[in-house]
């Protein structure tokens, strides 16, 4: 088994919000590796990095991301740091992986700079983001098979080009 797309992107890009509207638009089922974590963890993204830091998380990231690429055949949304670990890179080489692209401007403004993102907690939120997007942008490229740029995009229009470019060659013909 294998998922139809795994979808990639820093915090704000949008992959919980295309994620399961691709899924729809592909008549699969939508799975988060974040939910796997807290549904298995019983506890916040933001409690297990500040409980028990990010090596841990990244730890059950990997788990959990191995266990849906291997479970489910629908579309996978990866939490914005999975890519960074070398083993989920070499997995995600199996599979169509989808990286939803957002500038600063448009990220910044998307996730509100939340404290509810471990990552972008601090005193500068702004130049954490721009420090996090300098970072793994070119990781999410390395895995990637289609890139989207969401800046000044709907959802709809982003799942749109998607499921286009997805679809099977025989539908394409």
């Amino acid at each position: 088994m294998s998922p139809r797309a795994v979808v990639v992107g820093p915090p704000g890009s949008g992959k919980s919000t295309v994620g399961p509207l691709l899924a729809k638009a592909l008549g699969v089922e939508f799975r988060d590796s974040d939910d796997d974590i807290v549904a298995r963890t019983g506890r916040s993204i933001a409690d297990i990095f500040a409980e028990d830091g990010e090596p841990a998380f990244r730890a059950l990231e990997e788990e959990a991301v191995t266990t849906a690429l291997a479970e489910h055949a629908g579309v996978l949304s990866l939490g914005g740091g999975a890519p960074l670990t070398p083993g989920t890179r070499a997995r995600l080489a199996e599979h169509t992986v989808v990286f939803l692209n957002v500038g600063l401007a448009a990220g910044v403004q998307r996730t509100g700079l939340s404290s509810a993102r471990p990552l972008l907690a601090g005193v500068n939120p702004r130049a954490t983001f721009k420090k996090l997007l300098d970072e793994r942008v070119p990781v999410y490229r390395e895995v990637a098979t289609v890139e989207v740029v969401t800046d000044d995009r709907t959802p709809a229009e982003i799942v749109a080009d998607l499921a286009a470019r997805l679809a099977p060659a025989e539908a394409k013909e």
